[in-house]
């Protein structure tokens, strides 16, 4: 790799680690959402189920990776939190989830959280992604 500045290759893990701590900043705001989702009629009751099942792990101190460790800690909490949420896109519908959401609405466009999820995946063992996946019902 060269040292001039201008010359230096651009590492690929930088604007995914980028991505990755955005949304972590925003973990507080998905959780807010996810409390106003737990009691709304038009979510199914397997959806709510799996809603408090996520919102729980969040808050929980038991975590696949420990929260302590920083970065990775949050890192496995958003990515069971995409997912959940993209399922509950796919089955409730954006406008439910919209109603609960305080944030820019594009935050929650289908394609910006894929996109999020897989930056978040990308820092996890792939046997920790496909239990997270299956927690969260995808």
């Amino acid at each position: 790799m060269m040292k001039n500045g201008d010359d230096e290759l651009p590492r690929p893990q930088t604007g995914l680690k980028r991505s990755v701590l955005g949304a972590i900043r925003q973990i507080p705001s998905y959780l807010r959402l996810l409390v106003g989702l737990i009691g709304d009629r038009r979510v199914s009751k397997f959806d709510r189920i799996l809603v408090l099942a996520a919102a729980a792990y969040l808050v929980s101190p038991l975590d696949f990776i420990p929260d302590v460790i920083p970065f990775f800690g949050e890192v496995d909490d958003l990515f069971l939190l995409l997912t959940a949420l993209q399922r509950l896109i796919a089955n409730a519908g954006r406008t439910v989830l919209l109603d609960h959401w305080r944030g820019a609405p594009d935050e929650l466009d289908d394609m910006n959280l894929a996109r999020l999820a897989s930056a978040a995946g990308f820092f996890l063992p792939i046997g920790l992604r496909r239990r997270l996946r299956k927690m969260a019902g995808r």
